[in-house]
């Protein structure tokens, strides 16, 4: 599997920037992209172990983005052909493959600069945040669009993020689908292969 959510985790990670808050965060989008940023910045310039921070960015995951909606989103149409158990199963598993995948790199990045430059009202629904990850000596700069789920307005939450306009979600669910079209779409060989990304 070619994991592109350790793409995703790059991005999620390596674009963090601004302060961390003990409150809860901002319901306005743009707000709350940035308070994410700052909080993630704080951990991964701070000398905890890698271990520490990796269990640190793991509950910002669990709080921020909406990883049961990733999870159906990307198994697709094949969700409703499973039973109640199976799908369970996949949740769970798509949360233990998107967290590890979420704190594989993390070390790699840290002090990324990103800039919040604005948002977009997509509708009632969703809201894009746009940013752009500054470039360096290495690295040129890169055009991040978030896209967060508002339905709650009180409680936004991230459901892709979509790099030089290529949408991250859409390209893990296309791979999901490869591995079930090339395996007579059989549930259980998308199972074995989370658990081995999982276990390794």
């Amino acid at each position: 599997m070619k994991r592109i959510f350790l793409s995703f985790l790059f991005f999620f990670v390596g674009s963090f920037l601004v302060q961390t808050k003990a409150i809860s965060y901002s319901s306005d989008p743009e707000s709350f992209i940035s308070e994410v940023i700052d909080e993630a910045k704080i951990i991964l310039s701070g000398s905890s172990s890698s271990d520490e921070k990796a269990e640190k960015l793991s509950q910002i995951a669990l709080k921020t983005v909406d990883i049961k909606g990733l999870a159906f989103y990307t198994l697709g149409k094949k969700r409703k052909e499973i039973t109640p158990e199976q799908l369970k199963k996949y949740e769970d598993l798509f949360e233990k493959y998107f967290l590890k995948s979420f704190t594989s790199r993390l070390t790699d990045y840290s002090d990324p600069k990103i800039s919040v430059l604005s948002s977009e009202v997509v509708n009632n629904k969703y809201t894009i945040v746009k940013t752009m990850l500054l470039k360096t000596d290495k690295k040129p700069e890169v055009k991040i669009d978030w896209r967060v789920y508002t339905k709650d307005p009180d409680n936004p939450l991230i459901r892709d993020l979509i790099i030089e306009g290529l949408s991250l979600a859409r390209t893990q669910k296309e791979e999901f689908a490869s591995v079930l079209s090339a395996n007579n779409n059989d549930i259980n060989v998308l199972f074995s292969t989370l658990e081995k990304f999982i276990n390794k």
